[in-house]
């Protein structure tokens, strides 16, 4: 069997299982977010953090809610690293420097998951499970809450009530997301992944010297890492490692935990609303770029020439030989569209073209599916950007799902879209012209501006995977990404939410002759050109200076 082959039936098993997946995922976490029952477990979390699960809110407190406990949880993360030399279990390890400290606290609850650092030579057992593993899940259920609060300004009238968010975060990690990370851990497990905690120990005898591993609870972290779009690994090698990654049957269950949710929200969006073809379209919207992006990838990864990759079959530079040229490819492909920065192989050694690829992808905003909960949000602002182009060119007031996008509904939507490009242009240009950022590059030229822009790409979209080129452990970097998460993260969420308020005082706009239909195959399409001219404006410039030029010029 041809390589290229293998990768079209590893594609095409992978998009059977989320078809499988989809309708009962969807419609589960449809009826969790609709239910008015609170399970025995969750009466306690409410009871310990003083909740009212009950209590609707507008969106100033929804947001409120959003922004307290996430400052609080980076707090928390900053002080346990910071003390982690005192706390049992830190297999040695001294505590972290304050400017790490900090970019790692703001990447693991940002949903980044951006890592500066050795996992296996930094954090001890305490940090890495009572820590980041606990932000792997908190962080994903805060998006999820995010998206749900959306929805329901489209599902809603009259009223600027969203839910609470409060009874949105713990349902969505009870009911949702732990479950099914224990299940994954299982599955993982009895594919060879570690779940430990031993210590440090020898495992053998490498060219005259030794090597030393410790062990972990890997499989229960790495099944939220990818169920969560987290992607911040145990060890430096993320899903490189064989113990987080053991072969290609776990190397595919780790793409499909992925985008599991985030295709599946599909379907609760569109169960919400009381209108599943409105789902179908965004999935179909999704669907499209991530197979187009996919079929991209492997296309430019099989093909590049030359007497190397001849032999190889391909750019082997920097994959894994057990995932090969295609796993490789759909990995990378679903974690940079979605915003989970995991990698099983490392990007800085993609072909030019192909790297411009997984930086493209999170420059889309990550939509397609995009990250758990952020995926979904961020396609639904950009379906009342397209709905509004419509508008404009046939001359009507523009609508979606009975609602009018008016003033206020599309200034909230533009300022969404503009946060993230702000950030990563206006990072990578201070770091560019500023004299000592430039010293962590590893290569000049392109690819060494790739690295820079790659850098501050992933940590505004709260992806995490990076360049491995680029030296980022630095007060510059660690500090100035640090930022990039925690805004490119929290501010568009008051965009978010505040439309979703807007929206939700609205009473609904009758549908006649000349509405645009917004569940058929040619908004879909409207909504993906909409969403690759928008980002095709924004950063082609940049995209041209880097993996551009060193793709036409290899």
């Amino acid at each position: 069997m041809s390589p290229q082959l293998a990768g079209v039936l590893q594609l095409t098993a992978l998009i059977a299982a989320l078809a499988l997946a989809y309708r009962p995922l969807g419609d589960h976490m449809a009826k969790v977010y609709s239910s008015e029952k609170n399970y025995t477990p969750e009466k306690w979390i409410y009871k310990v953090i003083g909740a009212n699960p009950a209590a609707e809110m507008r969106w100033p407190a929804y947001l409120r809610g959003v922004l307290a406990f996430s400052a609080v949880s980076v707090l928390f993360l900053y002080l346990l690293q910071r003390i982690q030399g005192s706390l049992p279990g830190s297999l040695g390890f001294s505590s972290i420097d304050p400017d790490q400290a900090f970019n790692t606290a703001a990447s693991f609850v940002a949903n980044t998951n951006w890592q500066s650092y050795y996992g296996e030579q930094a954090m001890g057992h305490v940090v890495q499970t009572g820590g980041l593993a606990v932000q792997n899940f908190l962080s994903a259920a805060v998006g999820m809450a995010v998206a749900v609060a959306l929805v329901r300004g489209f599902a809603r009238s009259r009223t600027g009530e969203l839910g609470n968010f409060w009874a949105d975060l713990v349902r969505g990690t009870v009911r949702i997301l732990l479950p099914i990370s224990v299940i994954g851990a299982l599955v993982l497990v009895a594919c060879g992944a570690i779940q430990n905690f031993s210590g440090i120990h020898q495992v053998g005898q490498f060219m005259g010297g030794t090597q030393e591993w410790n062990g972990g609870a890997v499989a229960s972290q790495e099944a939220i890492k990818e169920l969560g779009t987290n992607g911040g690994g145990y060890f430096n090698a993320n899903s490189a490692h064989p113990f987080e990654n053991p072969n290609p049957f776990s190397n595919l269950f780790e793409i499909f935990l992925i985008l599991l949710i985030p295709f599946a929200l599909t379907r609760t969006f569109g169960r919400m609303v009381g209108s599943l073809r409105q789902g179908y379209a965004i999935l179909g919207a999704m669907a499209v770029i991530w197979i187009g992006f996919t079929a991209l990838m492997m296309w430019t990864e099989f093909a590049h020439r030359g007497p190397a990759f001849e032999i190889a079959g391909g750019a082997m530079e920097g994959k894994e030989i057990r995932f090969g040229i295609a796993g490789s490819s759909i990995f990378a492909v679903a974690t940079t569209l979605t915003s989970t920065g995991a990698v099983n192989s490392f990007h800085s050694s993609y072909t030019g073209f192909g790297g411009g690829i997984t930086m493209l992808g999170m420059q889309l905003g990550e939509i397609a599916p995009g990250g758990v909960g952020s995926g979904l949000y961020g396609m639904l602002i950009m379906a009342v950007i397209a709905v509004f182009l419509a508008g404009l060119m046939v001359g009507r007031t523009p609508e979606y799902l009975g609602k009018k996008i008016g003033t206020r509904q599309i200034k909230l939507a533009a300022c969404y879209i503009l946060v993230t490009p702000a950030l990563v242009l206006g990072f990578t240009a201070v770091a560019m012209a500023l004299p000592t950022p430039g010293d962590s590059m590893t290569n000049s030229g392109a690819h060494g501006f790739s690295e820079i822009l790659y850098a501050y790409t992933s940590g505004a979209n709260n992806n995490g995977s990076a360049f491995a080129g680029l030296n980022a452990d630095t007060q510059w970097f660690n500090t100035t990404i640090g930022i990039a998460m925690l805004l490119g993260r929290f501010l568009p969420m008051v965009f978010v939410l505040a439309l979703a308020g807007s929206l939700a005082e609205q009473k609904p706009v009758p549908e006649t002759a000349g509405t645009l239909r917004t569940d058929k195959p040619l908004y879909a399409g409207l909504l993906v050109g909409t969403i690759l001219i928008i980002t095709g404006l924004t950063y082609f410039p940049a995209l041209a200076l880097g993996p551009l030029a060193e793709g036409l010029a290899s």
